[in-house]
């Protein structure tokens, strides 16, 4: 079992056991060994972060740690995710990093780490690089320290990139679109790549001071976007998170959409064009019903996976798709990216908006959703309340009120100390009463 590694790399607040900048000097000496198994040659490493305060310490401690083994380091700055999984590639490095907590408050911190094909780890190597972290690493010798610089460029290589997997000819003149970034990542470069397509912006949430990140704002919180988007008139919003990897759409009327509809909208699409590999979209087991009916009406399939879209971007390369992601707005389009791009996946929606001439109202209902609810549980580190029999018999009781009718889904989330109860079922008193019978079991377990 990894025990610093969860979902989507190592997360949790900052200056607090795994976050410390010791723990990321340990950490950047570990994975700067790990692929640097060799000598011979040059070996570099890419950084890029988001906007938090915390994001210098690691920045600084991991560059210590990647350089004492003799990396050479090449400092993105503040972009998304998805570039630095691009320019992992694109720099030839050994390893990408990303310094981020993703969408969770500014406290916290996270780190991930991408491979020299610009994919996220698997679990095996997370493993192996938490082994040598307990272990502890040998240094480089003092003439093979490696050496650090600022790549100033890396947010225009990415919008360049973001841009080439539109049609050459797509324009967005006439589009009036707010564009929420969460005052994270991509801050600059999505008002940006927008203007530069022709759409009228409207920008929200790019003022980052390193405190303020997914505050009152991003995917996670669109009020203040759907809001935006009524009072100008716009037709559509593009909410992102703090390191931009997710999406979430506004019509405009206000509505939000979520990945589900998105994906539905593109592989429908894509199927169409045959552009749409192996007739078949990977999504998680927390993707609605819905999701997977609305498929199965046109023949296609729905791979379903664990949570996490690296679970997603396993199942692609292994399946030979193309198109997957996550409700919660992870859209991954493997033919253009290694990894979930928010804003890669928003301005294809604007593409179908601009091809097809119809709203952004009809575009993101796709299907009617299978009522569908979701209620979480906070635990103390040490707890293990699923474990518990009273819990355990209180899931029993919900699978079997739900047997034949819907489902339920529970799961410890693999980047917050949170239990997660999700339920489905077209029976909505039926669907609460079984959530909350789950939710109330783990919250006593946990306060005893």
């Amino acid at each position: 079992m990894r025990k610093l590694f969860g979902t989507d790399g190592v997360r949790g607040t900052a200056n607090t056991h795994p976050m410390t900048a010791e723990m990321a000097l340990r950490m950047g000496a570990a994975v700067g060994r790990y692929f640097r198994r060799d000598a011979s040659g040059v070996h570099r490493v890419v950084i890029g972060k988001d906007t938090r305060l915390s994001g210098y310490m690691f920045e600084n401690a991991l560059t210590a740690g990647l350089t004492s083994t003799g990396m050479n380091v090449l400092l993105l700055g503040p972009v998304p995710t998805p570039a630095v999984g691009l320019m992992t590639r694109s720099m030839r490095a050994d390893l990408g990093v990303m310094i981020s907590a993703s969408h969770n408050p500014a406290e916290d911190n996270g780190i991930k780490f991408f491979g020299p094909d610009g994919y996220k780890l698997s679990d095996q190597a997370e493993l192996e690089i938490e082994a040598l972290i307990d272990a502890g690493v040998k240094p480089a010798q003092a003439q093979n320290i490696g050496r650090a610089r600022r790549v100033d460029d890396a947010r225009f290589r990415y919008g360049e990139r973001v841009k080439s997997s539109l049609p050459r000819d797509l324009r967005l003149e006439g589009l009036k679109v707010v564009i929420d970034c969460a005052n994270g990542a991509a801050h600059r470069a999505a008002p940006e790549i927008l203007w530069e397509l022709g759409a009228d912006v409207i920008p929200l949430g790019v003022a980052p001071d390193g405190k303020n990140i997914n505050l009152g704002c991003g995917s996670t919180q669109p009020q203040a976007a759907s809001e935006t988007v009524v009072a100008h008139g716009a037709h559509v919003g593009i909410c992102l998170d703090g390191d931009a990897d997710r999406v979430i759409l506004i019509d405009e009327t206000g509505t939000v959409a979520d990945g589900d509809q998105l994906m539905a909208l593109l592989a429908s699409r894509w199927a169409a064009d045959g552009q749409l590999s192996g007739g078949a979209l990977v999504a998680t087991v927390m993707s609605n019903l819905g999701l997977e009916r609305h498929l199965d009406g046109q023949g296609l399939r729905l791979e379903r996976t664990a949570v996490g879209d690296r679970y997603v971007v396993e199942r692609m390369r292994e399946g030979g798709f193309n198109l997957g992601g996550e409700q919660s707005g992870h859209i991954v389009m493997s033919d253009y990216a290694t990894t979930g791009d928010g804003l890669m996946a928003g301005l294809h929606f604007l593409a179908e908006m601009v091809r097809s001439g119809r709203p952004a109202s009809e575009l993101a209902r796709q299907f009617e959703r299978v009522p569908q609810l979701l209620k979480n549980v906070r635990f103390e580190a040490g707890q293990t309340p699923l474990d518990l029999p009273q819990v355990q018999t209180a899931i029993a009781a919900a699978e079997g009120a739900l047997n034949g009718k819907g489902r339920l889904l529970i799961r410890k989330s693999g980047t917050e100390p949170l239990i997660r109860v999700m339920a489905e079922c077209e029976d909505e008193g039926l669907l609460e009463r079984t959530v909350d019978s789950v939710v109330d079991a783990v919250a006593d377990a946990v306060s005893a």
